[in-house]
């Protein structure tokens, strides 16, 4: 897709069926397609092309939240402005007890009162890690877990096998 769209200009011009197949395998890329020509469009109309570097001026974008925003800000201009939250966050943070929330800005607020401001951006990649290749939904590893003591789920899974084994 760089290869092929390679400034904010091209991404502007885009035709809409051609994007939606190139990033099809994203999911929902009917509405991704149409939120990057429109967000390009805005960028090149109300920002000079320049990508914004605030967190208001972001979420101003179509299809941009906070999780976008924080990633942008954090990655692209290493501007600390919160934590990104994602399926991965969500589920990591309930299962170690960092937060007991399910809603992506309550899970940040918690995150943001317990992680220092200079592991803001690297928190979330590096619980997202663990979730895409450790600690997967469907088929946790827990044999090279190097939380899993912390892990709610395991406690649970270890306190059920040694009721069996005490019966």
């Amino acid at each position: 897709m760089f290869k092929k769209y390679k400034t904010i200009n091209d991404y502007a011009k885009a035709d809409i069926t051609e994007l939606q197949n190139d990033i099809k395998s994203t999911g929902f890329y009917r509405n991704k397609a149409k939120n990057i020509i429109s967000t390009a469009n805005k960028i090149l109309k109300n920002h000079n092309g320049i990508v914004p570097k605030t967190m208001e001026e972001l979420t101003e974008l179509d299809g941009v939240a906070r999780k976008t925003a924080n990633i942008v800000l954090g990655s692209g201009y290493g501007i600390t402005a919160g934590i990104a939250v994602d399926t991965h966050v969500i589920r990591l943070t309930n299962l170690i007890g960092l937060s007991k929330n399910s809603d992506p800005k309550k899970i940040e607020q918690d995150l943001i009162k317990i992680v220092p401001k200079k592991y803001w951006i690297k928190i979330s990649f590096l619980i997202q890690t663990l979730g895409r290749r450790v600690c997967k939904a469907r088929n946790p590893n827990q044999t090279v877990c190097h939380i899993k003591h912390l892990c709610l789920f395991y406690k649970k899974q270890r306190l059920a096998l040694s009721k069996q084994t005490h019966k």
